[in-house]
């Protein structure tokens, strides 16, 4: 099998696949995005092109550099076609069984050097390279919403990856413009493990009425110097996906009570009040 150095994969085509294929192409990579429908590729499509033509907008790139980005990308339903990328990043719902399912597909199909990552943010990558027969060159790439703006990248190591595999992934996020960080395989990795303290603690002042999300998100950006507060930031996530991450958390570390999901999150995810994605979560959304 011949495989191109110069092509990388990526499974799914919603926020999070769409926007590491852009980072992708951006950086000069011949990129693959596969889903499971056209409708599915179509909306990811349309995410790319209005983050572009908001940054040529913006003076950020040029509408040659526009275009270049946007001929780098093809499009595929077809799982086959993962065949012959040196790498291939999955990026599917965070459903364990669902993962397990793809990465024995995409051993089955691509060649014996090519890297497969997951982003998972929150599931154990050792669990979803245990479903193949070479868990070893399995790894975690966990990029960050939104993939073209920040600038972190979770390179994580699974109980059998290779530390082969693990100095490739980070010498392709560094290729793709990323700052990797290389974990072991714990709940949460890093970064979610120490964001849900910021999560949990404003959702704790919500529900006993100390304060209101406006609030709250405030004092954050003005004295904590952050740039979003907690509130804006589970809105841009999803709070479905950040619900999802604190439940794992919380039966990773066996109901460990600072990972306790909040009921407010719970109600917010059965309304379908999901964030900016669905127009309304803590926050109301226009069009613009």
């Amino acid at each position: 099998m011949t495989i191109n150095e110069n092509l990388i994969g990526i499974v799914g085509a919603g926020t999070m696949g769409a926007g590491i294929g852009q980072v992708c192409a951006q950086a000069g990579f011949e990129t693959l995005l596969y889903d499971i429908s056209q409708e599915f590729i179509d909306k990811g499509l349309a995410r790319i092109r209005a983050f572009l033509r908001r940054g040529r907008e913006r003076g950020k790139l040029s509408a040659e550099e526009e275009n270049r980005i946007l001929s780098r990308l093809s499009t595929s339903i077809k799982f086959e076609d993962f065949r012959g990328c040196f790498l291939v990043i999955e990026a599917a719902p965070e459903k364990m069984d669902l993962k397990r399912e793809i990465f024995q597909k995409l051993e089955a199909i691509c060649d014996a050097e090519a890297l497969l990552a997951t982003n998972t943010s929150s599931l154990s990558v050792t669990a979803i390279a245990g479903a193949t027969q070479h868990p070893e060159r399995i790894l975690g790439m966990h990029f960050f919403n939104p993939p073209p703006l920040m600038a972190l990248v979770e390179i994580v190591r699974g109980e059998q990856t290779h530390p082969v595999v693990i100095e490739k992934a980070l010498d392709i996020a560094r290729r793709l413009g990323k700052t990797p960080v290389s974990t072991k395989d714990t709940p949460g990795f890093i970064v979610n493990r120490i964001a849900r303290p910021f999560y949990n603690e404003a959702l704790r002042i919500l529900s006993d009425s100390d304060a209101d999300v406006q609030t709250v998100d405030r004092i954050v950006k003005e004295a904590g110097g952050f740039p979003m507060g907690p509130f804006e930031l589970m809105d841009l996530i999803g709070i479905d996906i950040n619900f999802a991450v604190t439940q794992s958390l919380y039966q990773s570390y066996f109901h460990d009570s600072r990972f306790r999901p909040n009921p407010i999150q719970e109600r917010m995810v059965l309304a379908g009040l999901l964030g900016r994605k669905t127009g309304r979560g803590f926050y109301t959304y226009g069009k613009d």
